[in-house]
């Protein structure tokens, strides 16, 4: 039988439960693939408009991975696998500008070109959080930076103005000293291979779960795991001590009302050209839920 592949997605959890061994526990025959090599760089400088849906629509080659929910959701609708509906996670996320920056309110931010990635949870969550603070036509994103280790390189050179992260590198900007102007937090979802073994994916969150417990009782014992996260040429600067426990993984259900909700949201904001999927929650989720 075939080993159940799994994406890690910079969080701490997989990492835990490896070291742990709660995936052996559980008896899952797994293995980490990292799809977008996190820790080389080597894909995160994949170019404008390239982004989390983009990875969904060529097909990842692994039977569990997460992204923010709304791209889980849209490729969900769109046939490109299916939404785990009984469990979702929430990140804290937040636009970062260097410390002598002189943007100070969510509102200065009108017009300023900000460092996101194309069609990921950085692109909606950026659009969310600043349509309480300025008009949507003001709201300047800029695509050209590549995915999240390269947003957060060039905000350490200077050559963007603010970018929008999460996990390590929210952490990492904190340490460094730039100041976060607007959170941003935002919910990750589950994407399920439509060939995964139910009960090998019923056995990884069964894992996440005892994870997850470890994080909320003490963080501090875990958080040293985002060093394996990062490019190597940033961990000698790392002081992982004074990281949070980022990603929390919420078991309860991604029910309906959330998955109609917000492909509705995507939609009114013309974000995906060709729309936003054709199916409804019964054909694109998976899980006890459904």
């Amino acid at each position: 039988m075939a080993k159940f592949v799994i994406a890690p997605h910079m969080r701490l959890h997989e990492w835990i439960a490896v070291e742990k061994g709660y995936f052996d526990e559980v008896g899952l025959d797994y293995v980490l693939e990292d799809q977008l090599l996190s820790a080389t760089g080597e894909r995160h400088d994949l170019g404008d408009r390239v982004g989390a849906y983009q990875t969904y629509e060529q097909g990842r080659t692994c039977d569990v991975s997460s992204a923010c929910h709304w791209t889980v959701n849209v490729a969900s609708a769109s046939g490109h696998g299916k939404l785990y509906a009984d469990a979702y996670s929430v990140s804290p996320c937040g636009i970062f500008v260097p410390a002598n920056s002189s943007i100070k309110r969510p509102e200065d931010l009108a017009g300023l070109p900000i460092s996101v990635g194309y069609q990921s949870g950085s692109h909606y969550s950026t659009i969310q959080a600043m349509e309480a603070f300025v008009d949507r036509d003001q709201i300047n994103l800029s695509f050209s930076d590549g995915l999240l280790f390269k947003r957060m390189e060039h905000l350490i050179e200077g050559t963007v103005p603010a970018a929008n992260l999460f996990s390590g590198p929210y952490y990492f900007m904190e340490q460094l000293g730039f100041r976060k102007v607007l959170d941003t937090s935002f919910m990750m979802a589950v994407m399920v291979a439509e060939d995964a073994n139910p009960e090998d994916v019923k056995k990884y969150f069964g894992a996440l779960k005892r994870a997850q417990s470890d994080i909320d009782n003490r963080q501090e014992l875990y958080t040293h795991y985002y060093r394996d996260e990062f490019p190597e040429k940033f961990r000698a600067k790392m002081d992982t001590r004074l990281f949070g426990p980022g990603e929390r993984i919420v078991f309860e259900t991604y029910s309906r009302e959330i998955f109609d909700e917000s492909r509705a949201w995507v939609a009114e904001r013309d974000i995906f050209e060709d729309g936003v999927g054709h199916l409804d929650y019964d054909q694109a989720v998976v899980g006890t839920a459904n």
